[in-house]
């Protein structure tokens, strides 16, 4: 039977250790995630023989059962979190991740392997909720700092998680999926016995699924004008996004000639400064300037990023537009703060449900886009146009900008508090 724990109470310390739990879960499944990046292809190719143009496509089809898992499931764990509570939501996902890490582990063919990522895709969508949390727990004001020390958590789960992976993986293909098991059955354990619920009874909803699928959900985004078109503006970031894991790999090696460990770094130097604005610089800019304008700038240094990736001709610059790039971080902390503003708090699940299923929406699209676009320029035009897509992802998060300043003047949104 769970343990019976008190929602949390208003004060600043039962607030702060909540939040501190919860990021260190949201910390602990991205390295659970990451540890198991580098070694999944390599065992998917292993299996099939080490026949790697067959495990490069179905392991593509693995990527996309995760992303489409994380679609229809998003808003299904937002809506139920929002009827049972954020704590029962967070430990399940918690306990079948690690159950799921074992059974990949033990996995005898490339189709057991299948059935594991799409059961990770599904528990992996408790992000959502983990957010919703915190959106109980941290007063408007705070929340758009809060989100961003989130990001934080991702950011250092993803440059630790693959580094460990791939350390492990070369002793034995198999172990870091045994480690990813351990990382998640003890964070559902140490939740088990100590995270509080965030939601109080009288803030629960009842849950209804024509509300907890993707198509559902954007009836609450279709309730407010704000919610739908910061939702469309915050779609454009999430396809802008994705150009990242989609081309920067074989970009950097076709334009730069950059060997892994390069990759790695360069990689590991984004997370890092991503990081840096996250955790130092969010703070300060919500205080003195607002949500409103962080997200506007955001957008802005985001565009003349991806403008100077796209054009870059020598490593030198590629790394110069990396940091600019980098404050972009300020847009997700930001508008997730604001449109967490214009709903109720028996509706912060289903918030957030339908925001991870847009970024899941926007993950299926972004990868093919991205791929193609590469490879109809570097076919047609060579090295000199290799950065297309970059150029592509900055007139996305261009249009992301110009959508969510429309909105926001037009409803007077996001001003500072």
């Amino acid at each position: 039977m769970m343990p019976t724990t008190p929602p949390v109470d208003g004060t600043p310390g039962p607030r702060k250790a909540a939040t501190t739990f919860v990021l260190i879960t949201i910390l602990l499944d991205v390295l659970a995630l990451g540890i198991s990046i580098p070694i999944l292809p390599k065992l998917v190719e292993t299996m099939l023989g080490g026949d790697t143009a067959r495990a490069a496509i179905l392991f593509g089809v693995f990527g996309t059962a995760f992303a489409l898992m994380q679609f229809l499931f998003q808003p299904v764990l937002g809506a139920l979190s929002d009827r049972y509570g954020r704590r029962p939501v967070i430990l399940f996902s918690n306990l079948g991740l690690g159950l799921d890490y074992i059974l990949m582990a033990l996995a005898p063919t490339v189709w057991w392997l299948f059935v594991g990522r799409v059961i990770a895709g599904i528990a992996a969508s408790s992000f959502s909720t983990a957010t919703a949390y915190i959106t109980d727990v941290t007063p408007p004001e705070k929340r758009a700092e809060a989100f961003g020390l989130i990001g934080v958590a991702f950011g250092v789960g993803f440059v630790i998680g693959p580094a460990v992976g791939g350390l492990l993986g070369t002793i034995d293909p198999r172990l870091p999926l045994w480690v990813a098991a351990g990382f998640s059955l003890a964070n559902a354990a140490y939740g088990y016995f100590v995270l509080p619920e965030s939601l109080a009874k009288e803030n629960r909803s009842a849950f209804r699924w024509k509300m907890a699928n993707p198509i559902g959900s954007l009836k609450l985004l279709r309730g407010h004008p704000e919610l739908l078109g910061l939702s469309g503006a915050m779609f454009l970031y999430h396809l802008s996004h994705t150009v990242f894991p989609s081309i920067f790999v074989l970009h950097a090696g076709y334009r730069f000639g950059w060997g892994e460990g390069m990759v790695g770094l360069g990689l590991a130097g984004f997370a890092v400064c991503s990081a840096v604005v996250q955790g130092a610089l969010i703070r300060p800019a919500v205080k003195h300037f607002g949500e409103r304008k962080m997200l506007l700038f955001g957008m802005v240094a985001g565009t003349v990023g991806f403008l100077v990736l796209g054009l870059a001709e020598t490593s030198f610059l590629f790394w110069l537009g990396m940091p600019i790039l980098a404050l972009w971080s300020f847009i997700g902390p930001a508008v997730q703060g604001i449109m967490s503003r214009h709903v109720s708090a028996s509706e912060q699940g289903q918030l957030q449900g339908a925001n991870g299923a847009i970024a899941a929406f926007a993950g299926l699209l972004g990868p093919s886009i991205f791929t193609q676009l590469f490879a109809m320029a570097i076919a047609y035009a060579g090295m000199r146009y290799a950065g297309a897509p970059y150029l592509l992802a900055g007139a996305f998060l261009m249009a992301a900008g110009a959508l969510a300043w429309w909105v926001m003047r037009a409803n007077g949104t996001g001003e500072k508090a």
